[in-house]
């Protein structure tokens, strides 16, 4: 069965056999490593499509650079990404710099994350974390397997 996984480098959708994920595939437009080991930096322009796109769960983290916990939590969410992948990707969204994502989104504390399957929310935990208790909530809230 193959999976769809959208590119963080040029926004292209990749169709992947599941059995090959872990096998460090690239894109088949721009060449670069489909999976990297860190959190992919969220905007505007790419928010929906790559949440869309995905059959990959994904995890947002709602933060800001002012925000104490959100820039403590934040080597914790790095290695959460280097430890789910490619099972899930990670994704970071800056809420300072599209403070619109707040009313969108229902944020009302940071960080915030939230936990996108087929394109839907599927669970929100607010306030920060270490990385086994992120690792335990990705996996905890995951309602459809990969694929």
């Amino acid at each position: 069965m193959t999976i769809n996984v959208v590119c963080s480098h040029c926004g292209a959708t990749n169709r992947i056999p599941d059995d090959r994920l872990q096998d460090e595939p690239t894109c088949g437009k721009c060449k670069e490593a489909i999976f990297f080991g860190k959190p992919i930096d969220f905007t505007d322009a790419n928010f929906d499509a790559f949440i869309a796109k995905n059959d990959i769960p994904v995890v947002v983290d709602f933060w800001a650079p002012w925000c104490g916990p959100c820039v403590g939590m934040a080597p914790a969410y790095a290695q959460a990404a280097a430890t789910l992948e490619p099972e899930y990707r990670l994704a970071k969204f800056n809420t300072q710099d599209y403070p619109d994502a707040n009313g969108k989104f229902g944020i009302r504390g940071i960080p915030t994350l939230i936990l996108f399957v087929g394109g839907k929310e599927v669970a929100r935990q607010p306030g920060a974390m270490g990385l086994q208790d992120i690792v335990a909530w990705v996996k905890q809230n995951t309602v459809t397997p990969a694929a």
